[in-house]
């Protein structure tokens, strides 16, 4: 195993970072995009039946687009606006501590074989605040679990489990729902212009598999013998009471309380006023946030808007929270929140720029469209069921992210190729998306190459100094297992009951 995970590191070493990843993967298309027009490479549209030629973006029309579009490309891209716009709301309610505070909360609270349960859950759910369940839940985790006399690496595997292995399923709608959406409706573009998918594409599949992978993560752990793993393990003097999760320090007295019970009235108070705000906007046929033309909601303003929605109601939680609570004082530190926030968006500008002009390049060539229409011819004359299909597609996802740790860089770069390819099965992009997302957050917990990979084993060597990259592996590889094949068996299910993933 040691040598197998040596083998995966060197390897994932090599990888350049994502966006220079995606710099080279457009010189690649302009070099490629020339060489298939220059062999007249094309395929028949089975749409409409129309000639599909590669177009090479080494000629002058090449040239043009490349220096004309490069900033539409970018400020255009659908995964762009819509996520920054939601990290705004979301990063209030961060740097106030509310997200914190409601984490270590919850977690502190649970008892018995509930704190499996409700550390599992936290994990899944703390996806909607970005990186704090791997800051805050793991480390608090190893703690509350040594308080109740069990192991630290039992709390924080399970910890681990849900907030990275549970990435993709949610109660509610967060930013990488968009992040998936917007990248999938670019890619289905390919095959048909128009097509769009929404946010909440796999939303009630998510909450099931909120339910499902808490109950998985909780079966493993409390059936599982933690005695080998937990050998050497040291029991730190300090409670999870006195633990401060955004240094990692151990001080020697307890923060002083926080006025919980004030700022549960004032967000109380002001969840039941925005609840009916937008039932008011929702609810009525005439109501604004329908559509204007058929009056659904299914397809209206509502849906398409809701990743922007609950970013509101979490920056008005978070300001009341951060008022009341004393970490914002004026108006000025609600500013300075959302200003960190987007400081700690610039690798994903970067990114996103880089992804941006590679699959607009991907889409201008045809590159994209010939290559799913010749695998669509393959898959068709050798007739793989489409179950099988998507078990392989789940598979290919997980082993692709053994290498390359970000779920939207690795979207951007194959949604391309697989959405449109599927398509041409008969596959809805909403189906492939969610195949997609099952593999990808499989893996994460067992790979190095994911970067939360070497902060978690740091939490780990902190109660046991001779655990190591294969130590945090061995704990987390039963998690993996588990998810790849039950959330596929879950998803394969799912989909031949004809239910709905979303909305």
């Amino acid at each position: 195993m040691n040598a197998l995970l040596e083998s995966i590191e060197r390897i994932g070493n090599r990888i350049p970072h994502p966006s220079l990843m995606f710099f080279w993967l457009c010189i690649s298309i302009v070099v490629l995009s020339a060489i298939t027009a220059l062999a007249n490479v094309s395929a028949i549209n089975p749409v409409d039946q129309s000639v599909i030629a590669a177009r090479s973006l080494a000629s002058a029309a090449g040239l043009r687009f490349i220096l004309t579009d490069m900033v539409t490309n970018f400020t255009s891209f659908a995964p762009l606006g819509i996520v920054l716009v939601a990290m705004l709301g979301i990063g209030i309610a961060e740097k106030s501590g509310l997200l914190n505070h409601t984490l270590t909360t919850v977690t502190r609270y649970a008892r018995g074989k509930w704190l499996t349960v409700v550390v599992a859950f936290a994990g899944v759910m703390s996806s909607m605040a970005a990186d704090a369940g791997y800051v805050i839940l793991v480390p608090v985790a190893a703690l509350l679990y040594q308080a109740a006399g069990r192991s630290a690496i039992e709390g924080i595997a399970t910890a681990f489990a849900g907030v990275s292995g549970g990435f993709s399923a949610n109660l509610l709608i967060g930013p990488i729902d968009a992040v998936l959406a917007g990248i999938s409706t670019e890619s289905a573009q390919l095959v048909v212009e128009g097509t769009t998918i929404l946010p909440t594409s796999n939303w009630l599949f998510g909450i099931a598999s909120t339910v499902f992978i808490t109950v998985i993560i909780t079966v493993v752990t409390e059936k599982r013998n933690w005695r080998h793993l937990a050998a050497g393990e040291i029991t730190l003097d300090t409670g999870p009471a006195s633990f401060v999760p955004e240094t990692g320090d151990m001080p020697t007295q307890s923060p002083s309380s926080t006025p919980t019970q004030g700022n549960l009235k004032g967000i109380g108070f002001f969840t039941v006023i925005f609840a009916g705000l937008v039932a008011l906007a929702v609810v009525p046929e005439s109501a604004p946030l329908r559509d204007p033309i058929t009056g659904s909601i299914a397809k209206s303003p509502f849906i398409s808007g809701i990743v922007i929605i609950i970013a509101l109601y979490f920056a008005g939680i978070g300001m009341i929270y951060g008022k009341i609570n004393g970490t914002f004082k004026n108006t000025r530190d609600i500013i300075l929140a959302m200003e960190a926030t987007m400081s700690t968006m610039a690798g994903y500008l970067v990114l996103m720029f880089f992804a941006a002009q590679f699959v607009a390049y991907f889409n201008w060539s045809n590159i994209g469209l010939i290559i799913a229409i010749e695998g669509a011819n393959w898959l068709t004359n050798i007739d793989i069921a489409k179950p099988v299909l998507l078990a392989l597609f789940i598979i290919i996802s997980a082993f692709i992210n053994l290498f390359v740790g970000s779920s939207s860089a690795k979207w951007a770069l194959i949604a391309p190729i697989f959405v449109p390819l599927l398509m041409l099965l008969g596959v809805a992009p909403e189906v492939t998306q969610q195949a997609y997302r099952i593999g990808d957050s499989s893996t994460n917990i067992i790979t190095p190459m994911m970067p939360y990979f070497a902060l978690v084993l740091s939490f780990l060597q902190r109660h046991n100094p001779n655990a190591g990259v294969g130590s945090l592996m061995a704990a987390m590889i039963p998690y993996s297992v588990s998810f790849l094949i039950g959330w596929s068996l879950l998803f394969l299910i799912w989909i031949s009951l004809g239910l709905p993933l979303g909305i």
